[in-house]
């Protein structure tokens, strides 16, 4: 199964630089996407119906925010939407669907780098988050939690380290959660198969290009540990456009 994961920073926005075409050559058997941006009438699921996917979708409440999306050409047995948490399920940030003994969880981690309030409801977030996870795996052991998490894991995950202490997305606390989230039994797919530095799947954009690689790696498929035999390849796909992240792949026999 060939999963994809990608922030594409407003779908209505990616569809009009050719995202179809894209995904008809990319051909995952699921994708999962992160800050749609869109309302569910404001997105031509006909259009990913042509290509072959069905799509479940969890918008925010706000209208142009936040939301997530999970496209399958796969049936799913069972589709979750949200976490049963009011707070964070107004916001569109999780969904969830299970296929035979595998379940995928989409999610989109808040960003706390617009100040205090937001670092604050990212901190919250996560301590929901981490607890919902390990409840699902009690039921579902075998599972793919992709998405956006707004959190560069190691020095090596980002540009210039050491110019980054204390900036949102690299604070010891978020970085301290990851390190739990993996103590669980959660594994980094990337990292088993690219150990290498300056892989990033997100870069700070100047005058509409990156800026001198200027890069964080913050889109992850984190798997399971029952996972890690099936886990065939993982990569970045660093040149693709529609957004200001990349979509992340990851591979399972």
């Amino acid at each position: 199964m060939k999963i994809i994961s990608y922030n594409v920073n407003g779908i209505r926005a990616a569809l009009s630089k050719d995202f179809q075409g894209w995904l008809c050559t990319e051909n995952p058997d699921v994708l999962c996407l992160q800050e749609t941006k869109a309302q569910h009438d404001q997105i031509d699921t006909l259009l990913f119906a042509e290509l072959g996917y069905t799509s479940y979708l969890h918008s925010a409440e706000k209208k142009g925010y936040s939301g997530v999306a999970i496209l399958t050409k796969n049936s799913p047995d069972n589709v979750v939407v949200g976490m049963n948490n009011p707070r964070y399920d107004a916001e569109g940030r999780v969904i969830r669907a299970d296929f035979g003994d595998l379940s995928v969880i989409c999610v989109y981690i808040p960003s706390g780098s617009s100040g205090d309030e937001r670092q604050a409801f990212k901190m919250d977030f996560l301590e929901v988050f981490l607890p919902f996870v390990e409840e699902v795996r009690k039921s579902r052991p075998n599972l793919v939690v992709c998405g956006d998490y707004n959190i560069c894991h190691k020095p090596i995950d980002i540009n210039n380290p050491q110019r980054q202490i204390g900036v949102s997305g690299f604070l010891p606390e978020e970085r301290e959660w990851l390190d739990r989230y993996e103590a669980t039994g959660m594994i980094d797919s990337f990292r088993v198969f690219d150990k290498s530095a300056e892989k990033y799947s997100w870069w700070s954009y100047r005058g509409g290009a990156r800026f001198r690689n200027v890069g964080w790696r913050i889109d992850y498929h984190w798997v399971s540990e029952p996972l890690r035999q099936r886990l065939t390849a993982a990569s970045i796909l660093a040149d693709v456009v529609h957004s200001d992240h990349c979509p992340v792949v990851v591979e399972l026999a």
